[in-house]
């Protein structure tokens, strides 16, 4: 007969073996989902540690982004994530710098909706190591929070439903037969045919993830109830796209310098992507009606850039009326963006020096092909700071649009005065 000591040592000892099989659970890491990309160099089950490498086809664009799932994971652990992007190279077959898919601080989630940041990695040459507590069964890892396809689709759909003022329409079908979603804010009355159009945009270079934080920050001040938001509602339409190249987002690919050249280069008279088709066909007749007044393609910069700035129109595509408008719109966006991430007084341009397509970079077409009034502009948000995370983003979004709105207190067309 069994006494109460002994049952007590069993249950012990059976407690302990469940511990330990549950800690012993096999990590596995996937990508079998939209944007999802990364090779598995070495997941140690010991250690607890995964090693990937980013995974995007040069011919796509630059292969930075990485985007994985980790099942496995016993809830509370801490887990070892190391990136080695010692391979990342170019279409042209040179190799790219691994800066630019290593981050500080990578993005996670452990939840399936919010993203957070980890705390800064480790930097050795061409790798970085991160480490994370996670209190799940499973985690997602990224060089920045991911913004996919389902993402832009039900952002369209949720304000056109919540909103009645507000469109969502199917801006094309890609190459791919993918769909981009788009939505337009909208009032019907009496001067409709007279009201300003705004155009923004983000994500012609598909990792740049942030871009799309950005406008739905933007998108969602523009039909909040701030003064300013709806003063802007009552004079203008606003049309917003959340991603513009689909495909290489749906993919897990980067955009960026894709072959034979990406969406930003490709603001010709011959365009190869639907949406710069789209986009262009649109913005062609808006300026037609005289209605066109604000373009802004939404990005993110360098790894060392620290600060959101614009990129302005060259000096061979400016007049004196359109660099005082543009000066004018900068000045106030100075003003709203200040925190957490201060605009930057440095503003470069895209000449001839930066890039032999200049001419066909979106906000040059737009410099270029419509009315002295209009202001097209590039608005390039800083990914590697502490801010570079769905609130920081979307806090520039807002203050983006405060800018705009101020801005557009004075209508371009109908006089010379600045704000």
């Amino acid at each position: 007969m069994r006494t109460a000591g002994t049952r007590l040592i069993g249950l012990i000892l059976f407690m302990v073996l469940l511990a330990s099989s549950v800690r012993a659970g096999e990590l596995a890491v996937s990508t079998d989902f939209p944007g999802g990309s990364a090779e598995v160099v070495e997941i140690d089950q010991r250690e607890r540690s995964i090693t990937v490498r980013p995974a995007g086809d040069p011919q796509f664009g630059w292969s930075c982004w990485w985007y994985f799932k980790v099942t496995g994971v016993q809830p509370g652990e801490t887990l070892t994530v190391t990136v080695d992007a010692s391979q990342l190279k170019q279409a042209s077959g040179k190799k790219l710098s691994a800066s630019w898919a290593l981050p500080e601080r990578a993005a996670f989630r452990a939840d399936g909706t919010n993203w957070l940041q980890t705390s800064p990695g480790t930097r050795d040459g061409d790798r970085c190591r991160w480490t994370q507590q996670v209190d799940a069964g499973q985690a997602w890892f990224a060089w920045g929070p991911a913004f996919v396809p389902s993402d832009a689709q039900a952002l369209v759909d949720q304000l056109s439903r919540e909103h009645e003022d507000v469109t969502a329409f199917e801006l094309c079908k890609t190459r791919a037969g993918r769909s981009v979603p788009a939505l337009v804010v909208s009032q019907t009355d009496a001067n409709a045919g007279d009201r300003m159009v705004i155009w923004v945009q983000a994500r012609q270079h598909a990792w740049e993830s942030g871009g799309s934080w950005v406008g739905r920050g933007f998108i969602e001040w523009a039909l909040s109830d701030d003064p300013l938001a709806v003063a802007l509602r009552e004079k203008a339409d606003i049309y917003y796209v959340p991603i513009m190249d689909i495909d290489n987002v749906a993919t897990g690919n980067g955009g960026k310098n894709q072959v034979p050249h990406d969406h930003n280069r490709d603001w010709s008279e011959t365009p190869r992507w639907n949406a710069v088709q789209a986009a262009m066909k649109s913005l062609k007749q808006f300026d037609e009606q005289n209605r066109l007044v604000m373009f802004v393609d939404l990005h993110n910069p360098g790894a060392n850039s620290k600060q959101p700035f614009f990129y302005i129109a060259p000096p061979e595509l400016n007049t004196k009326r359109r660099k005082a408008l543009q000066d004018a719109f900068i000045a106030v966006c100075r003003e709203e963006m200040r925190e957490p991430l201060k605009l930057d007084r440095s503003t470069p341009s895209t000449g001839p020096k930066y890039d032999k397509r200049w001419k066909e970079i979106s906000s040059n077409w737009v410099r270029s092909a419509t009315r002295e009034h209009v202001v097209g502009i590039t608005l390039e948000t800083c990914w590697n700071t502490p801010h570079s995370n769905p609130r920081g983003y979307m806090t520039v979004g807002r203050q983006l649009g405060r800018g705009i709105a101020r801005y557009l207190k004075q209508d371009p067309r109908r006089s010379r005065g600045l704000n």
